[in-house]
């Protein structure tokens, strides 16, 4: 049959067939075997299916008055809201030998990550082949793997899914709005786009107004300069002529490394963005509650619905459950699961006027858009500086729609993503109490990501940090699992806590002094921010740059005589360790400023490796022959620490000859006499 006709009898179909009322239509494009028809445990073979899902939603309902601007959305005969989203699936070809979990993936600006995250796959944006499923990890549990667009404005690349949102009108009427956009080079060009990294730009509404502006600044909080009008406009450089373009900016004489550039703008036609999330919600309510027969997914095949993201993903996740998107539109919960992992205390730009979803926080990266911002922990804390009362849980509309949730960070979400406040009170001061229905993980000294092996140096002044944490990342994950599906709790959370002197203000770190190393108590600040009265109540900003308030007080993991953390969850390498791994790593003079972190970079810095090069370099560490006889002696201390987590649920059996050759692999590395020293790298 030809690929056309069997498009069209699948839509046919699938009309003919009950659908919840949001879900309007599945159109499959795409349907094929999985790894050669390779079977995957007790699940079997699995198959892909890709294509377009059509939405209808009643902007009546308080399950969608959520959304910003519903009520300026265009709506069909029926008075619904329409709009359409990609989505992507791989299941049991035979649902009933899957594990009736649906496992949903926010995808991270379109893309598809956790079969690399999970199964330590080779990263795909069309998984298909062997290789895109890895060691096959999650599709041997049986889990139906999912992704639905949920951002409008990733960039035009093949194989990226998004959301196709309508546009809000004032009664037919355009709308126009302040959009802000930030960058730095880190070499001086002509001309920049107005959107985040390669994503789609607001474009101006009228380039020679004189309310658009540009200034430019030396540092984060440093004092804004006007750009005089005449040296810049909304071109791009082509061909080494200057063309007019709406949705870049140009300069004379080229953009400065290093310096902040701010340009402030006004836009038409904002999209409607949170229908992202409402497009989420409504196709994992239509797996858990009713039936897709175009996906092959009967009635009750589907039993619990799991949510992940990692980064802007798990951001995306924090936002979705403050705003209480976890209902649908029959008061029923869609996730009983959520891993926002390294999302620190960050929620992101994805339900308000002219949001810019790519957009998020960093030491030297995207500033002041509402990422960090109050509220910060699960239960309502008042802050007595604005005398608002909020909690990132409390808007669920119901405790009986609250899922089962983790919070894992590595030690980089602590000193660049303000980790600290999702489990501190808002002085910092103490620590908070957490629901019942909450964990919190902190993956010990890793990094944002964890780095290749062996590590190198990139933008930061030590090598990147490898210590990987994904085998603990997937014993949380079933634990997550037998959480939704049967009750069976998880490990306890395992945190850095005020009490107990494991969570600190930097400048309490106990760091050992190394030589080539430049510590710092820089972390990426929180602060109070003012996008306008309309910002809370109808996500409509009216600020821009918004007013910057007081930062609120960040604390940091504390460490021990190695500089490797105390709190939380250690993996191997670190209770057996040949080297010292933080979450924190300045930026090199090639990258940006020396005095500021680097973006989601932790430091390697390897131990001495005999106590005369102890001696010569001053370390205060102890070296590697003074520590383990032999390579023998150290796989079996690895050895002990990884059964110890496989005990607490921390690590999977299956995964233990993997975690001892990797440790092998690592004292090979730091062992050889061609090893660098500990110190900064110099290129």
């Amino acid at each position: 049959m030809r690929p056309t006709m069997l498009r069209v009898l699948v839509v046919l179909l699938f009309a003919a067939a009950p659908l919840s009322a949001e879900v309007v239509r599945i159109d499959v494009q795409s349907r094929s075997e999985v790894a050669g028809g390779q079977a995957f445990g007790a699940a079997g073979t699995y198959e892909k299916l890709s294509g377009k899902i059509f939405f209808a939603v009643d902007p009546a309902l308080a399950a969608n008055r959520i959304v910003a601007d519903i009520d300026k959305a265009p709506r069909n005969a029926a008075g619904k809201v329409e709009f359409s989203a990609d989505f992507f699936l791989l299941k049991p070809t035979r649902i009933d030998r899957g594990n009736g979990a649906v496992l949903y993936e926010v995808s991270n600006r379109g893309g598809k990550g956790m079969l690399g995250f999970f199964d330590h796959a080779t990263p795909s944006l069309d998984p298909t082949s062997a290789a895109d499923m890895g060691d096959g990890f999650l599709l041997r549990q049986g889990f139906t793997l999912l992704w639905v667009g949920w951002q409008f404005d990733p960039p035009e690349r093949p194989g990226l899914v998004r959301v196709y949102p309508p546009t809000a009108t004032d009664n037919g009427r355009p709308i126009r709005g302040l959009v802000r956009s930030d960058f730095v080079v880190t070499e001086r060009e002509a001309d920049h786009s107005l959107a985040d990294r390669d994503h789609l730009a607001y474009a101006v509404v009228d380039p020679e107004s004189p309310d658009n502006v540009m200034t430019v600044r030396d540092s984060v909080d440093g004092p804004r300069r006007i750009v005089p009008r005449s040296q810049w406009g909304f071109a791009r450089v082509d061909g080494g002529k200057t063309v007019a373009d709406r949705t870049r900016v140009y300069v004379d004489n080229k953009f400065e490394p290093g310096k902040i550039y701010e340009v402030v703008y006004t836009a038409q036609d904002p999209p409607l963005v949170g229908l992202g999330s409402a497009a989420i919600r409504d196709v994992v309510s239509m797996l858990k509650y009713g039936s897709a027969n175009a996906l092959s997914i009967p009635a009750s095949a589907i039993t619990r619905a799991l949510a992940f993201g990692v980064s802007q993903s798990g951001r995306f996740l924090r936002t979705y459950l403050y705003y209480g998107f976890n209902r649908d539109e029959r008061d029923r919960k869609v996730f009983d699961g959520v891993v926002a992992h390294v999302a620190g205390a960050g929620r992101g730009s994805f339900n308000h006027r002219f949001a810019q979803p790519s957009r998020d926080g960093h030491p030297y990266l995207n500033f002041f858009y509402p990422t960090d911002i109050f509220p910060f922990t699960d239960l309502p804390e008042r802050d007595p500086q604005s005398g608002v009362t909020d909690g990132l849980l409390t808007h669920a509309g119901s405790p009986d729609l609250l899922p089962k949730v983790f919070y894992t960070n590595s030690e980089y979400e602590y000193w660049g993503r303000a980790a600290s406040l999702i489990h501190t009170t808002i002085d910092g001061a103490a620590d908070a109490p957490l629901m019942d229905n909450v964990r919190i993980y902190l993956l010990t000294a890793g990094q944002h990501g964890p780095a290749a092996f062996p590590p190198t140096q990139t933008i930061g002044q030590q090598r990147n940090n490898p210590l990987d944490y994904r085998w603990a990342m997937k014993a949380l994950l079933l634990s997550m699992d037998g959480w939704a599906a049967n009750g069976t709790a998880p490990p306890p959370s395992r945190y850095p806590r005020i009490s107990d002197g494991t969570l600190v203000p930097p400048d309490k770190l106990r760091f050992p002094k190394l030589a080539g190393v430049t510590t710092t108590t820089a972390v990426h600040k929180a602060y109070r921010a003012d996008y306008g009265p309309r910002f809370a109540t109808e996500g409509v900003v009216t600020v821009e740059p918004p007013r910057i308030g007081a930062a609120f007080p960040i604390l940091v993991p504390q460490v021990d005589a190695d500089g490797n953390g105390l709190a939380g969850i250690r993996m191997p390498e670190l209770a057996a360790p040949l080297a010292t791994y933080t979450g924190w790593n300045l930026f090199n003079d090639r990258s940006g400023p020396t005095s500021v972190l680097s973006s989601m970079q932790g430091s390697y810095m390897p131990l001495p490796r005999s106590s005369v090069e102890r001696k010569r370099t001053n370390d205060p560490r102890p070296a590697i022959d003074e520590r383990y006889r032999d390579k023998e002696q150290y796989l079996a201390q690895v050895d002990k620490a990884a059964r110890d987590l496989i005990k607490e649920r921390f690590l999977l059996e299956e995964d233990l000859a993997l975690v001892l050759r990797n440790a092998g692999r690592h004292w090979d590395l730091v062992t050889s006499t061609a090893a660098p020293s500990t110190g900064a790298i110099r290129n």
